[in-house]
Order: C-alpha cells, then sequence, then structure tokens
C-alpha cells in the first residue's frame, strides 16, 4: 500500500487557488512550528576556516520576512543534495511518499513532512524535475516551487560601506554597510568576504528575503581574534597577523554567483582594513 502522507491528504482536498496559502499554515502551524526563528543564512562559504567569527544584522524600514520563503530554503539547504543523490541513486519513486519516505530515513522526521507538503502541491514528476533543475541552487529552486519570490527588474545599490576602526590590533571590527534600492529587489543574498593576509578567504551569505524599495542597512561584526582551541585538521586556521586585509560586500539578486535565470550582481564594492598586532 503506497504510503498516505499528510500532504496529500490535505492538499488532495482543496483547489489550486487555495493550496498557497494552506501550504503557509502547514508548514508554519503543523509541520515546523518555530522553524520561522533559525538564522537566515544560507550557507557560510568558509565553514572551512576556523578561529573567526562573523555576525550578521539586516534591518531596515520597510524590510519583511517571508516565512513560506524561509522555510522552503532551509529545506533546500538541507535536503537538495539528498533527493539529487536518491533520484540518481535510482530509488523507486512511485509518488511524493516513498521519495519523502526516503528522504525522511536519510534525514529526519520534519524534513520528510516539509517534503511531502511542498511535493503534494506540483506533484512528483515536477517535484523531481525542478530538484534536477535547480541544481543545488537553494534559492532557484524554491522560486521554482514558487515560494520565495521574483523580481527580474529589482535593484540595489551600495550608498555606504566601511569598517571601524579602519586600523587597529586584533579584536573586534563592524563594518556597516547601507544600501538603497528604487524599483525592490527579488529574492536573493547579500554577502561579504574578507581577503586574509595568509591567503585564506572568510565569508558570510545571508538569504536577503525579496524588499519593497526603501534603504537598508547591514552590519557584520568581526571578531579577528585566534582561536586558541583551533584544530587544524578539520579546516586552516585564521591567526589574524598583522598586515591589510581587502573587504568585498556584495548584494545580489538570487544566489550569488548563480548562472540561472533571477540570478545577477546588484551591486558590489570593495575597501580595506588594517590589523597592526596582538
Amino acid at each position: 500500500m503506497p504510503r498516505l502522507t499528510l500532504g496529500k491528504v490535505i492538499l488532495s482536498m482543496v483547489s489550486t487557488t487555495m493550496k498557497a496559502g494552506l501550504l503557509l499554515w502547514l508548514l508554519t502551524s503543523l509541520l515546523v512550528p518555530g522553524l520561522a526563528n533559525r538564522s537566515f543564512q544560507l550557507k557560510q562559504r568558509s565553514d572551512a576556516v576556523h578561529s573567526t567569527a562573523i555576525k550578521t544584522q539586516i534591518r531596515g524600514p520597510a524590510m519583511k520576512s517571508d516565512e513560506t520563503c524561509q522555510i522552503c530554503i532551509q529545506f533546500a539547504v538541507d535536503a537538495i543534495n539528498v533527493l539529487l543523490n536518491l533520484i540518481l541513486d535510482g530509488t523507486i519513486v512511485k509518488g511524493c511518499g516513498t521519495l519523502c519516505g526516503a528522504l525522511a530515513e536519510r534525514t529526519n522526521k520534519i524534513t520528510g513532512e516539509v517534503c511531502d507538503v511542498l511535493c503534494a502541491v506540483v506533484g512528483i514528476l515536477e517535484f523531481i524535475k525542478i530538484i534536477e533543475e535547480a541544481d543545488l541552487d537553494p534559492i532557484y529552486y524554491c522560486e521554482l516551487l514558487d515560494q520565495c519570490k521574483v523580481n527580474d527588474h529589482g535593484d540595489a545599490k551600495i550608498t555606504n560601506a566601511t569598517i571601524v576602526p579602519k586600523s587597529g590590533p586584533q579584536g573586534q571590527f563592524h563594518i556597516p554597510v547601507e544600501y538603497v534600492s528604487k524599483n525592490g529587489t527579488g529574492t536573493g543574498e547579500i554577502g561579504i568576504a574578507i581577503h586574509a593576509v595568509d591567503g585564506l578567504i572568510i565569508e558570510d551569505f545571508e538569504l536577503n528575503f525579496a524588499q519593497d524599495p526603501g534603504t537598508y542597512d547591514v552590519e557584520w561584526s568581526l571578531n579577528a581574534v585566534p582561536d586558541p582551541d583551533c584544530n587544524p585538521v578539520p579546516g586552516p586556521c585564521e591567526y589574524w597577523v598583522p598586515g591589510i586585509y581587502n573587504v568585498t560586500v556584495v548584494i545580489c539578486e538570487g544566489t550569488c554567483g548563480s548562472d540561472h535565470p533571477h540570478a545577477s550582481i546588484y551591486d558590489v564594492v570593495n575597501f580595506h582594513f588594517e590589523i597592526t598586532g596582538k
């Protein structure tokens, strides 16, 4: 007997026009209460570089969150690679239940339930097609599922980017950034890359929801202090030696660096700071 899933049972009872609103209710109320409080961070691409800490705050007068998009992105980060491997490995895919059941076995029950709901919205064949087309790009995947907003006429201009202090010993550095959008933005990323003296690159990329026109502030806090307990075996340690550190800040539509539709670089700026000693 085929597996009877929560998503299939409920979504089969409503019309297509009702599914979008019901999806949000299922995800935020039934399946994953509290998930909306999780970090918006898509991927810290420097997770192999230890002994550093970057924290981000994004704010603005018109700043909006998008719970459905956020949950879809978190699901994609957790599951899309596993789903793709299940499909490529020839896992029996008779329907959403079999695929999402296999996903739950390899991840966890909640991820499997979110899979059930998303798959039930579009059907198994379209769900698999979207997984393959997204090619491990979480934002594009959720745009294909109509869970994250697209704005191909969006824009963002960085009007101020600096670091405080611009020169000083190892310690706390603050990187405030301001950007302005005239036409609003699509779902994308805002990221920072710090090019260290020893050749390492410390990066942080955050999910940036589609926003209305307005002025927005982002601030990174950088703890430029070596970690005395760093283990170099899993990845290199950053020691923050004296010298000039180049910084790049970028705002993107879609995933930065992606060649998928609805992806581009809105703006990028470069500046530097100096570490003078311990």
